[in-house]
Formats: C-alpha cells, structure tokens, sequence
C-alpha cells in the first residue's frame, strides 16, 4: 500500500473499524484486518499496531465492549458496539460520506473549465 492510502487509513480508521463492527455484529482484532484487506482487493492493509490503539480509544470512549472466548484454548477477545458505539458509528459514517461528496466537488473539473489551465 503507497503511503498516500496509509494516510487515508489512518484519517479513517474509527469509522472503518465502527462500520465494520456495526456491519458484523462482533468480531477479533485478527478479522477487523482480514476483512479490510479483503473488501479493498488488498489495496489496504492494516496493521496491528494501528488497529489495537484504536480499539482501546473506541473502548475508552464507551463505543465498544469486549468479549473473551476460549477458541482452540486460547482466549479470543472479541469487540463488539455498546448503543452509543452503533449510533456513534451511523453518525460517522454519514459525516465520512458528506466528507467524500465535498472532496469530490472540490477535485472535480469546474464546468466548462479546461484541464491543465
């Protein structure tokens, strides 16, 4: 991944991590990195060392709860939304969409303006 998407990432991180979270129900810290690995072609990674802080704030800020599961004898922490953490992760997503339609309005060619001029 270039460091411009890293960068990106980085900006976004709770929201991405909200969503998915609102999206699965629960999930461990191992599949929050698979899934966005997965749902970007790999186009982006991410790291342990920049998810688990964000889990800690999110759980800090009272928008997450844990979970711990034995799985194969070991315990599996699982991060799931408290409700504040569900309509704190609608709210970011639609301030993340506003964010997109401005930053498209502002790259986009003003009308009847020539690239390059």
């Amino acid at each position: 991944m270039d460091s411009a998407n890293q960068e990106f990432l980085r900006g976004t991180l709770k929201t991405i991590v909200l969503r998915l979270l609102a999206q699965q129900g629960r999930m461990y810290g191992y599949e929050i990195t698979q899934a966005v690995e997965e749902r970007t072609g790999g186009e982006l990674t991410l790291t342990f060392g920049a998810l688990y802080p964000v889990l800690h704030k999110l759980e800090e800020e009272g928008l997450l709860i844990t979970q711990s599961q034995e799985v194969d004898g070991r315990l599996r922490k699982y991060y799931l939304l408290t409700q504040m953490g569900s309509e704190t992760a609608l709210r970011k997503l639609g301030d993340f969409e506003r964010f997109v339609y401005l930053m498209r309005l502002l790259i986009s060619p003003a009308p009847n303006v020539a690239l390059g001029q």
